[in-house]
This record gives C-alpha cells, structure tokens and sequence, in this order.
C-alpha cells in the first residue's frame, strides 16, 4: 500500500467500508469528506489502478454500472496499514 496515493487509499478505505459499493457512491463519499467535487476524471483512473494491482475487483451490476469489492490482498493490506499506524498514533489518542 505504500505506493498508493492518498486518494487511492481513501478509495480502498470506502470501498471497503460500503456494501457492494459503485462508483457515484464511493464519489459521494469522499465529496463528503473532501468537502469538494470529485470528477470523474479523477474518479475512474483511481478505481482503475486499483483493479490494476489487485486491491479491488470489478465487477458489473448493470449495463451502466460498476460495482467494486475488496480483495482478499486489498483486506489484508488495509490490515497491514492499520497495524503501522497505530505503532505512530496508538498511545498519542
């Protein structure tokens, strides 16, 4: 995960955080904790290059719409990533 963009794990995050989540509703999400628009330009290419290295799948839930799921890998390196920053934050909460 160490070579993912901050926008690319907040992605993750959500994805893994919502049932059967799709594109608009990950980009819903994030708009509202950006506090900003999220186009879509910005949107795809980022699911895209998580698909792309194995942390999420795609798959269709109808013609217009995509659904992602978590991997088993994209789980266990939120995992991972969890456990490191709590070694750093943990005992400052």
């Amino acid at each position: 995960m160490y070579d993912l963009t901050g926008f690319q794990r907040d992605l993750l995050y959500v994805a893994a955080g919502l049932d059967e989540p799709h594109g608009l509703a990950i980009k819903d999400e994030l708009e509202d904790y950006y506090e900003k628009e999220i186009h879509h330009g910005r949107l795809y290419p980022n699911l895209d290059t998580l698909v792309e290295k194995g942390l999420i799948e795609k798959g269709e839930a109808d013609r217009r719409t995509n659904i992602y799921s978590v991997t088993r890998r994209g789980r266990r390196e939120i995992e991972d990533r969890r456990r490191w920053e709590d070694q750093y934050v943990e005992d400052t909460l």
